[in-house]
């Protein structure tokens, strides 16, 4: 494999845990949120990744990179909490909540931000090994 396609490889990597991040920003964003005017409250996010082969097809030692394919809602029912006094409050008296589990978005929070920086430093890493080579031909 090119040295190259590590930019390529690492840089659909940090692309990917990006968008990963920013619905995670979102789903924590509106974990406290209760349903709209149109009763349905928030649903949590979540990321679904697809393999991308990249490079040339006829080219046998290809590179696999990742992408996005899809981000799908969360179809587990939100969280009701009984208070009548709410101005949301159904006629019930409960007030229906998003389904984001915080905790678990938080866990989503640091594995996509640990990701997000080794493909930096492998990024970084690269850089500095073709640097030393180009040096290594200056010298000669």
């Amino acid at each position: 494999m090119s040295m190259f396609k590590i930019f390529d490889v690492s840089g659909s990597a940090v692309s990917a845990q990006s968008q990963r991040l920013n619905v995670v920003a979102s789903n924590l964003a509106n974990a406290d949120t209760v349903a709209g005017p149109d009763g349905q409250a928030y649903k949590a996010r979540q990321v679904v990744f697809q393999t991308v082969l990249m490079g040339a097809r006829d080219q046998p030692q290809g590179a696999a990179g990742v992408k996005v394919s899809t981000v799908r809602e969360d179809d587990a029912p939100g969280r009701r909490v009984h208070d009548p006094k709410h101005p949301s409050a159904d006629a019930d008296g409960y007030v229906t909540y998003s389904n984001v589990n915080a905790v678990e978005e938080m866990v989503n929070m640091i594995s996509a931000s640990r990701s997000y920086q080794n493909s930096i430093e492998v990024m970084n890493t690269a850089r500095s090994l073709l640097q030393k080579t180009l040096q290594m031909g200056q010298q000669t």
